[in-house]
């Protein structure tokens, strides 16, 4: 196990804070009951930073959801998903984050 000061930020990170949800755009989706349809968008280039090191993390982001009315207009995602390039955060939690977001803004 490392000692405690090799787990200190060593580099500037944002809070999560910072991230705006209302970023996303929501726009009605125009085959809203008439059919079921899986929205795949894959984001290869996703970057946040560790929040123990400040170093910078690099991922893929894959979301996937079924709309009901609302669909989320894409360029209004990518600048939604570039607030985190920044922000100190695990994967683990922004995924989560992300889920809540957009679960919120569509009501898939």
């Amino acid at each position: 196990m490392l000692p405690e000061d090799e787990y200190k930020v060593k580099y500037q990170a944002e809070s999560p804070d910072i991230v705006d949800s209302a970023q996303l755009d929501p726009i009605d989706y125009h085959y809203a009951g008439r059919r079921d349809v899986d929205i795949v968008i894959r984001q290869p280039e996703f970057t946040s930073v560790c929040p123990m090191t400040g170093l910078p993390d690099f991922g893929r982001i894959t979301i996937k959801y079924r709309p009901d009315k609302k669909i989320v207009e894409l360029k209004s995602l990518k600048y939604y998903l570039m607030q985190y390039r920044n922000v100190g955060i695990y994967y683990e939690h922004v995924v989560n984050r992300i889920l809540e977001d957009l679960v919120a803004a569509l009501s898939p």
